[in-house]
């Protein structure tokens, strides 16, 4: 079983890294370097959704909400793109490090978020 957890993780790691490669190609479709930019923000921020100190959500936010983004980022990328992005993952192995522009996003996204919130909870409370 961890073996095939520390396969699982290292495959995980390959296609954060072919994903980041296929999203600065220039034939990759704008929706699919969206969704790209999404993921691996959310992947490299030192920030989470759920923070990891909360016992078992903080951990299934990384468990689930990865896994699940990087499957629909590469859905989205044409075949022949992530073919290429992969085999150039494999042969210059990089570490992807934390982003500052990933930490900035995200924590723009959250902003966001709570501007969007508040601002609904203003107009039920003033309409109720």
């Amino acid at each position: 079983m961890l073996k095939r957890l520390r396969l699982f993780a290292r495959r995980l790691k390959a296609d954060l890294l072919a994903l980041s490669l296929a999203a600065r190609d220039p034939r990759t479709p704008w929706l699919a370097r969206a969704v790209a930019l999404l993921v691996l923000a959310y992947a490299l921020s030192p920030i989470d959704l759920i923070p990891d100190p909360i016992p078992v959500l903080g951990q299934l936010d990384d468990l689930l909400l990865v896994p699940a983004g990087l499957w629909l980022a590469l859905r989205l990328v044409p075949p022949a793109v992530l073919a290429e992005a992969r085999a150039e993952a494999a042969r210059q192995p990089r570490r992807l490090a934390r982003s500052p522009w990933g930490l900035a996003l995200m924590l723009g996204l959250y902003a966001l978020a709570l501007w969007g919130g508040w601002h609904l909870l203003l107009r039920a409370g003033a309409g109720g």
